[in-house]
């Protein structure tokens, strides 16, 4: 009986986790990608200077967040408290986001302000939400429970816009409208994060810290993280590869919308639509680069990934319409899922089976770096291309500076040029692992493992 009610109790514990993942996956869905970042570029900030702003916002935000990650993940170890961290962090996030509410036109800073701090929020507590995974699953289902969480968490991204969708259809056009969509994700996010709170129970005890603070708790294991893996060549190799193209992906992901937007005039309606169908186009190129990877090995599948991700966007660069963008876009999210599922199983392929943690720490810890640089060229490409053209236009006497059409186009072609610097992280990150080994890489994880 005893035993019946630990397997209910760890099943509860388990939904309660998908469905945190379900709350937060409607920031990542509307405010990352479907109608904050539009609606700041065009309805806040109102020229081409939205693109720079944006992209700073995103690099001042992941920076912060690539600085404390070490001691985050200290404090998830340590401090028996993950939780009441989870608590602290999505608290933040959640009001935050709804505080976005407020955000008008011609706001900036507080625009600026307001998402830092609330993506800051959603960042970190995804540490700790992470970390509370060996707290709900035995060793043999952590796999499948992982899995799950992210899948069941897209369909609450799927859900949210659906309801965002529905509010923008009532009044096509109305900023107020928008702004109340994101106090309505806010209040999503919010709720469906309640059930982790009251269900889930820390089952591990905080590790010992020996009379050291944790700081330095968060340098000592900084350090044993690097020196983990630095005589695991085909590892590092990797980790170049991801620290160069993830700043590709991310750009691409978080100016989605500003493309669509600039570029091809698509309404806010329109860009919830595209952004459900890249949902959903990612939850099957997740299971599709699954199988493909154990089929015909995991660094070709990811090769496969990235060189389809740099056809799509070169097709950015060139097609003609909405549907275009479109078409192109439910690519995008098709292979983007096999870059993000595959480079995350190559890390448990190159760590030796006692030193998991610490190789995943340092993929982390690349990650995080690596979503500082993109976005942040990406928005300065976009507003100094802007002006590029639009000064260019005037040199030749074809335009005068007043001229408000001539602005915009300007502002489309400089929008639509910055797609190389996207094309160029995807590029030069795609050399690196051209020489990654992971048979080699296999075969030192296993020696290292039975020695």
């Amino acid at each position: 009986m005893e035993n019946q009610m630990d397997k209910k109790q760890r099943k509860a514990a388990q939904w309660a986790w998908y469905f945190y993942d379900f709350g937060n996956s409607a920031y990542a869905a509307v405010v990352l990608l479907a109608v904050y970042a539009s609606y700041f570029k065009q309805g806040v900030v109102g020229t081409a200077q939205g693109s720079a702003l944006w992209g700073l916002s995103l690099t001042i935000s992941m920076l912060v967040v690539a600085v404390i990650s070490p001691f985050l993940g200290a404090l998830a170890d340590y401090s028996g408290k993950k939780k009441t961290f989870l608590f602290l962090m999505t608290t933040l996030s959640v009001i935050f986001t709804g505080l976005l509410f407020f955000v008008k036109k011609g706001d900036i800073f507080i625009g600026m302000l307001f998402f830092i701090i609330a993506e800051i929020g959603y960042r970190a507590g995804q540490v700790f939400y992470n970390a509370l995974l060996i707290d709900i699953a035995d060793d043999d289902e952590l796999g499948k429970v992982s899995g799950n969480g992210w899948a069941f968490g897209s369909f609450g991204g799927i859900i949210c816009l659906v309801i965002v969708l529905a509010m923008i259809q009532m009044n096509p056009g109305n900023n107020l409208i928008i702004r109340l969509s994101l106090l309505v994700t806010a209040i999503f996010y919010a709720v469906f994060t309640i059930p982790a709170f009251f269900l889930i129970k820390e089952t591990h005890r905080p590790q010992k810290r020996d009379g050291k603070s944790l700081f330095m708790v968060a340098l000592d294991r900084l350090k044993t993280t690097i020196r983990s893996v630095k005589n695991y060549t085909e590892f590092l190799k990797f980790m170049l590869a991801v620290l160069i193209y993830n700043d590709g992906i991310i750009a691409a992901l978080d100016f989605a919308a500003i493309i669509g937007t600039v570029v091809f005039g698509v309404t806010s309606t329109e860009l919830v639509i595209f952004v459900i169908i890249i949902q959903i186009t990612n939850v099957a190129g997740a299971f599709f680069y699954g199988n493909l990877g154990e089929k015909i090995g995991y660094k070709t599948s990811l090769i496969h990934s990235l060189i389809l991700m740099i056809i799509t966007v070169v097709g950015m660069l060139f097609v003609p319409s909405k549907l275009g963008y479109f078409i192109v876009g439910s690519i995008a999210g098709f292979v983007m899922a096999g870059v993000q599922s595959l480079d995350r199983t190559l890390v448990s392929v190159f760590a030796p089976a006692h030193k998991n943690a610490e190789f995943y720490g340092f993929f982390s810890l690349t990650g995080h770096t690596s979503s500082i640089i993109g976005p942040g060229v990406m928005g300065l490409a976009a507003s100094g291309l802007s002006a590029w053209v639009m000064n260019s236009l005037v040199k030749a006497n074809l335009v005068v500076v007043e001229n408000e059409l001539a602005h915009t186009v300007a502002e489309q072609i400089g929008t639509r040029l910055a797609l190389i610097t996207v094309l160029f992280f995807l590029i030069i990150g795609l050399m690196p692992l051209l020489f990654v080994n992971e048979k080699e890489g296999r075969k030192v994880a296993k020696n290292v493992a039975a020695e």
